[in-house]
């Protein structure tokens, strides 16, 4: 049998760009290589902190992100995509000069989600920052104008521990806290058929989410989960 090489890395097929930060990183958390099933490559992009990519539309940040890309995809990842929903913006940019598949963002999979629903039915969307969240981030990853969205509060265990960087997270109040956005949702929408969660550290919250909800929950490992089938295919047996 004859092997072809060319990689530096191999057996880890999805490369994510992760943001610079030091917040707990806790199983189901994106940023937690426990959360996976698979193996992952990860490389941080320097400079990119959560304010900068989240308050501040990550001004500044994309070739920064191009390179960091480059040196995943020639290690070995054979696709991409990054920890942060807010990176939507890359989107296209990036597709465009890395030459693997990129998927950059959680809000890719609304308008997926949206067309598995009745008609009466409404995906909503789960933010860690709703003043943040443009219409640029949503539109760039093809997400209907009147699409609902809910943030947890600004000033929250959950989404202050993330943009200002904190060393500790209370999960319970966290967990709290996403589960009542959610609920807020669903309170504002009375046809909420699905929740997507944009933020890649919602993830632990997830389960929570359902049960609360009652409606089917999306989240970046969710789209992880379909995006890397399709670069290692399950294998079968003869019939």
């Amino acid at each position: 049998m004859i092997v072809q090489g060319g990689k530096a890395i191999y057996g880890a097929a999805l490369g994510i760009l992760m943001l610079d930060a030091r917040f707990p990183r806790i199983p189901g958390d994106m940023g937690h290589a426990g959360t996976w099933p698979f193996p992952v490559l990860y490389r941080v992009v320097r400079g990119a902190s959560p304010d900068r990519v989240v308050r501040h539309g990550a001004d500044g940040l994309f070739e920064a992100f191009l390179a960091a890309g480059r040196e995943l995809v020639r290690d070995g990842a054979d696709a991409i995509t990054t920890n942060c929903g807010f990176l939507s913006i890359f989107q296209e940019p990036l597709a465009r000069q890395l030459d693997v598949p990129v998927a950059t963002s959680s809000l890719m999979q609304v308008p997926l989600v949206a067309v598995t629903l009745p008609p009466q039915r409404t995906v909503g969307i789960v933010t860690v920052s709703k003043e943040s969240l443009t219409a640029a981030h949503l539109a760039a990853a093809g997400v209907a104008t009147g699409t609902p969205v809910v943030g947890v509060p600004a000033d929250g265990a959950f989404a202050g521990t993330l943009l200002d960087n904190r060393p500790h997270l209370d999960v319970t109040a966290a967990r709290k806290e996403v589960v009542e956005a959610a609920m807020d949702l669903k309170r504002a929408v009375p046809g909420l058929g699905a929740v997507v969660l944009e933020c890649t550290n919602m993830d632990p919250y997830a389960a929570d989410v359902r049960k609360a909800t009652g409606v089917p929950v999306h989240s970046i490992r969710t789209f992880m989960a379909w995006f890397h089938a399709s670069l290692e295919p399950a294998r079968f047996p003869s019939a």
